[in-house]
């Protein structure tokens, strides 16, 4: 069937003599017909994050290929994103973990490693002597405990070679910094609880300044009252 719109001579005669209509003209878009369309289509993608714009301009259009290609970049993406954040994490903890072991060092070296330790750094300083079996033990417990506990400085000195003339009878004493500040002392035997000392309890002491990070809450020695103290209390109990 010709189209009645088509511009030919026998449309012209056919016009003429009323048998079909004008002939229709196509309908033209304007200027600001245009300028909406185009307004529409930035509002639709500034309305989305770049990235995400610019895959759903694309999406339709893909083919299983592309689409397959586009999802193994993303998982890509997605594991890098998780790497990077591993390795900061793995950072931030061997920068805490410097430390591990317990280290020993002169008089000259006490300025640097103990008042100058550094920011947020806990230092536990053991001043002791050769032959005092007490020092031994605790020795014996601060190398446990410096590799539980990394990020704290612990240091070990003879007493004399830190202070001179220190009194053998105050060994072994432990002093805890924080930030170069002292933050508590035990000295001599009596502070340290004598020859029976377990590492779970100077794990607490420690724990109670601050120096370790201990789950220990509680002290481990059993709180016994002297029994002679205790008498007195049940008799003055019962005259009352």
């Amino acid at each position: 069937m010709q189209d009645p719109n088509e511009d030919t001579e026998w449309n012209d005669v056919l016009r003429a003599k009323g048998i079909i209509g004008p002939r229709q003209k196509e309908a033209e878009i304007t200027e600001d017909q245009i300028q909406a369309m185009m307004n529409d289509v930035i509002q639709r993608r500034t309305d989305l994050p770049p990235q995400e714009g610019q895959r759903d301009k694309l999406i339709d259009d893909m083919s299983l290929d592309e689409l397959d290609e586009l999802e193994d970049s993303e998982d890509e993406a997605v594991l890098e994103q998780y790497r990077q954040r591993r390795i900061a994490e793995m950072r931030a903890i061997a920068e805490k973990a410097r430390f591990g072991s317990v280290r020993e060092i002169s008089g000259q070296e006490y300025v640097n490693e103990v008042t100058k330790a550094g920011e947020g750094i806990w230092v536990v300083l053991h001043l002791y002597a050769n032959g005092v079996p007490l020092c031994a033990l605790i020795h014996h417990h601060m190398q446990q405990l410096a590799v539980r506990f990394p990020q704290t400085k612990f240091l070990r000195s003879i007493a004399t070679t830190c202070i001179p003339n220190f009194p053998e009878k105050n060994l072994p004493t432990i002093f805890i910094y924080h930030e170069g500040a002292m933050r508590k002392q035990f000295i001599g035997p009596l502070e340290l609880r004598g020859d029976k000392l377990t590492l779970d309890e100077l794990e607490f002491m420690l724990g109670q300044v601050g120096a370790v990070p201990t789950e220990i809450k509680e002290d481990p020695r059993p709180q016994i009252k002297d029994k002679m103290l205790a008498d007195l209390e049940d008799k003055s109990a019962d005259f009352y």
